[in-house]
C-alpha cells in the first residue's frame, strides 16, 4: 500500500481508485502524463460488485493490456436468454459478434480492479490509500484539492470518479438529474446446482419481480432480483425461497458467499466538465443494473478522458460521452420497466411481443450490439 503523504502538485488530480480510475490513471501512465491517484479506502474492493465486461470495454482494456489476464479470471458467456418461467421468451447470442470478444465476460470487480492495478503497478503508477478528499476549489490555474487529514494537492485538473456520492461533482456544483426506482433489489454471489448451467446469463420475468442469474468463476451465480422484502444480508434460506418462487425447480443453494439489498437510481451529470474539473463513470452518470452495462461505461469514459487528457483536447471528451451516458441510462430504463412489469395484462403483452421482435434478425442483432456497447 502506498503512503498517505501526498507530493504538492501534480496535472492530473483522479478522486477514486475503482475500475473507472485506474483505467484513466494507467491510460494516463502509458501517455507520460503526471497524476495522482487517490482512494478514500484503505484497500480496494475484496467482493465482485460489479460483474459483467463486454465485448467493447475488454477492445479498451487490451489496448492497455489487461484483457488477455481479465479473460484468463473470468467466465466467457456467448448466449442471453429471457425467460418466464421454464418458457424462453428470446434467446440472445453474442458469438456472432464483429469482435475479438463475441461473449459477455463475466468476472468479479475484485479481478478486474486487481488486473488494472498490475498493469498500473508495471507502468510506474500507485494508489495513494487512504485519502479522502473533502474539499476542492479551483482558478484559472488549477485546482486545490483538501483533505481530511489537512494535506493540500494542487492539479492543472481534478477528475471525479468517486462514484455516486461524488465529492468532486458536488464541490463542483454539477447537478446529477434523475430518480430513483421505487423497487428494492438484492444481489446474491451463491454456491448453487443451476438446471440452465454456466452458458447463459438468464433474465427470468415473473409476476412477483425480475431475477437474473450469471454465472461466476469457481461454480458460483451472481443473482440480481427485484425485491420489496429483501433483508439487508440475504441469506441461504431467503435465497432459496425467492428462487423457488420464480424458477421453480431451477436452482438448488448450497451456500451465499456474501449479498446486499440495494435501490436503484437513474442520474446523468448536468455536464461532465466544469472549468478544470471532470466527472467519469458513476460520478458522471448511475442507472439499472439491467444489462451490466455500468463499470463498461465508466471504463470507456475513463479511457476517452485519458486520451482527451493526454492530447489537450478536453472539449471532445463531453461532446462524445455525455450523450453515450444518456443513451445507457434511457436503455437500462426502458430495459428495467419492462422487466418489472407485474399487471397480468401488461406481461401477457410483453410475452407475445418479445418473441416476435427478436425474431427479425434486424431487431436481434440490434439489440445484442447494443448490450455490448459496440456502437458507443
Amino acid at each position: 500500500m502506498a503512503g498517505t503523504s501526498l507530493p504538492d502538485s501534480t496535472h492530473v488530480a483522479i478522486v477514486g481508485a475503482g475500475p473507472t480510475g485506474l483505467t484513466l490513471a494507467l491510460t494516463l501512465a502509458e501517455a507520460g502524463v503526471d497524476f495522482v491517484l487517490l482512494d478514500r479506502l484503505a484497500e480496494g474492493a475484496n467482493t465482485s460488485r460489479a460483474a459483467a465486461v463486454h465485448a467493447r470495454t475488454l477492445e479498451v482494456l487490451e489496448e492497455l493490456g489487461a484483457s488477455g489476464e481479465l479473460v484468463a479470471r473470468g467466465v466467457p458467456v456467448r448466449r442471453f436468454t429471457l425467460r418466464d418461467g421454464r418458457r424462453a421468451l428470446a434467446r440472445l447470442s453474442f458469438a456472432g459478434l464483429p469482435t475479438p470478444y463475441p461473449y459477455t465476460l463475466m468476472v468479479p470487480q475484485s479481478e478486474t480492479e486487481a488486473v488494472l492495478l498490475d498493469r498500473l503497478r508495471a507502468a510506474g503508477g500507485e494508489v495513494h490509500r487512504p485519502v479522502e478528499v473533502r474539499g476542492l476549489v479551483q482558478d484559472a490555474g488549477g485546482v486545490t484539492l483538501t483533505t481530511a487529514d489537512g494535506q493540500t494537492l494542487r492539479a492543472a485538473y481534478a477528475v471525479g470518479a468517486d462514484g455516486m456520492h461524488s465529492t468532486v461533482r458536488d464541490a463542483a456544483g454539477i447537478g446529477f438529474a434523475g430518480g430513483t426506482y421505487e423497487e428494492s433489489f438484492v444481489l446474491a454471489d451463491v454456491a448453487m446446482d443451476w438446471a440452465p448451467g454456466h452458458e447463459e446469463v438468464s433474465a427470468n420475468v415473473h409476476a412477483d419481480g425480475l431475477v437474473v442469474v450469471a454465472p461466476l468463476p469457481g461454480e458460483r451465480y451472481r443473482i440480481v432480483a427485484i425485491a420489496d422484502d429483501a433483508p439487508e444480508e440475504p441469506g441461504e434460506e431467503y435465497v432459496q425461497r425467492l428462487l423457488d418462487a420464480r424458477t421453480p425447480g431451477q436452482g438448488q443453494v448450497h451456500r451465499v458467499v456474501w449479498g446486499s439489498r440495494f435501490h436503484v437510481h437513474h442520474r446523468v451529470a448536468d455536464r461532465f466538465r466544469d472549468g478544470r474539473v471532470l466527472l467519469a463513470g458513476d460520478a458522471a452518470h448511475v442507472h439499472s443494473p439491467a444489462g451490466g452495462q455500468g463499470m463498461n461505461t465508466g471504463i470507456q469514459d475513463a479511457r476517452e478522458l485519458g486520451r482527451a487528457l493526454a492530447a489537450d483536447r478536453l472539449a471532445e471528451y463531453e461532446e462524445r460521452r455525455l450523450p453515450v451516458a444518456r443513451r445507457v441510462v434511457a436503455f437500462t430504463d426502458r430495459m428495467t420497466r419492462l422487466a418489472a412489469l407485474r399487471a397480468a395484462p401488461a406481461r401477457a403483452a410483453r410475452n407475445a411481443a418479445v418473441p416476435l421482435l427478436t425474431g427479425v434478425p434486424r431487431v436481434r442483432e440490434r439489440l445484442v450490439r447494443e448490450l455490448a456497447e459496440l456502437d458507443y
